[in-house]
């Protein structure tokens, strides 16, 4: 099943409101982002001092790790094979003014112990834990730098209705789902404080080959941060404590709460046919056909089995959901072409004895197709798959 790559994918979703969720494939592993994280303290120090770290009992203790550190990347052939492209300064071949030290200097182990840390890791330049990766790094910086709200007039009635609302039930809090969409003016808690995205700036494709964008985010206690999307998101995953604040009208694409506001939009429908075609008959509790109508469902099939659209027989109504503020379409369109792979080939032939190929029935399990709508909810139906062989969501 294709990923929703396409100019015509993204304008689906982008007319279902549904931003995608990032996509985990292809970043690094964990153990390279340890590689890359301490080469780049090594990186740092060079551009500090202007000059490669030195071995020596004189030396900082720090440069002394960095000195061993570098030593034992450009001793790896695989630490060698991941450093080498972001290797723009040539340190790993650049020569390096050694000194006679001791024996027990030679590892990241020995050189803590002198700080007073003990280190149970395994010597390897790849299990070095006191190290963050890149993205903890930038992320956790990004969120401390925070400066005075200058226009914080603006915001403090904002914060002080919300919590209003919080007390009264109007707004609830959820768990903020794994890098779900932000949008601006979207409430958060983190870390034990409302934050409010304030502005989003343009979307740029960052070095990752990722969409993202700066915002501008006010915290209650009349401070700001100028950072990234995904800064955000991942800060948000980190604090297990984070919560999304939810609007007052809150329904995520799908409710079955009608609010006052809510413009409606239709029904998803699921119908399980009653024909007594053998195929049918032998695979009834699996074949399912997925629609979107505007009106009421039942009125819709209520001459179902005159239509080859229901197979030509009456169908059963296994499933509902109600749509508020969507493009219903564009849904429909989602949600076929994601379970493509899964559609029924089955030629019948109408009362006049016509052939006709319905083209809305699949053969997929209602608890998947119930799994599929609630990924679409969170964002996240991009990083899935349908596969036939097992019935089942797979990673893409």
């Amino acid at each position: 099943m294709p990923k929703y790559t396409t100019d015509d994918d993204l304008e689906l979703l982008g007319e279902l409101g549904v931003e995608l969720a990032p996509d985990p494939s292809g970043q690094r592993s964990a153990k390279e982002e340890r590689i890359v994280a301490g080469f780049e303290e090594i990186e740092r120090f060079v551009e500090e001092h202007g000059r490669l770290p030195q071995h020596g009992e004189d030396g900082d203790i720090f440069e002394r790790l960095y000195a061993v550190r570098l030593d034992r990347l450009r001793e790896s052939e695989e630490c060698r094979a991941v450093l080498e492209p972001l290797d723009s300064r040539g340190l790993l071949d650049a020569e390096i003014d050694t000194s006679p030290i001791a024996k027990d200097d030679l590892t990241d182990e020995a050189l803590l112990a002198s700080l007073g840390v003990d280190s149970a890791a395994e010597n390897d330049v790849t299990q070095l834990t006191h190290v963050r990766s890149r993205q903890e790094i930038k992320a956790a910086e990004e969120i401390a730098q925070r400066t005075p709200c200058q226009d914080f007039d603006e915001f403090k009635p904002i914060f002080d209705k919300v919590q209003r609302q919080l007390q009264s039930g109007e707004r609830q809090t959820i768990k903020y789902q794994d890098y779900a969409a932000v949008k601006e003016g979207d409430l958060f808690i983190l870390d034990g404080q409302k934050v409010i995205v304030a502005e989003m700036g343009e979307s740029f494709v960052s070095d990752y080959g990722r969409q993202d964008c700066r915002l501008r985010v006010v915290y209650d206690n009349a401070t700001e941060s100028d950072l990234l999307l995904r800064s955000l998101q991942r800060a948000l995953n980190k604090d297990k404590a984070s919560r999304r604040i939810t609007t007052p009208d809150f329904g995520p694409l799908f409710s079955n709460i009608e609010a006052a506001d809510d413009l409606p939009t239709g029904y998803i429908y699921v119908l399980r046919s009653q024909s007594d075609h053998p195929f049918i008959a032998e695979n009834r509790s699996i074949i399912h056909k997925i629609g979107v109508t505007g009106g009421d469902v039942k009125s819709r099939i209520a001459n179902a089995k005159k239509d080859s659209t229901y197979l030509l027989a009456d169908v059963d109504i296994v499933a509902t959901f109600k749509l508020a503020n969507i493009n219903r379409k564009g849904l429909e369109a989602l949600l076929q072409k994601f379970f493509a792979s899964a559609q029924l080939d089955l030629e019948l032939q109408d009362r006049f004895g016509t052939p006709v190929k319905p083209r809305e029935w699949f053969l997929v399990p209602l608890e998947v197709i119930e799994e599929a709508i609630e990924k679409i909810k969170e964002g996240t139906l991009d990083r899935f798959r349908y596969d036939p062989k097992t019935a089942s969501l797979a990673r893409s």
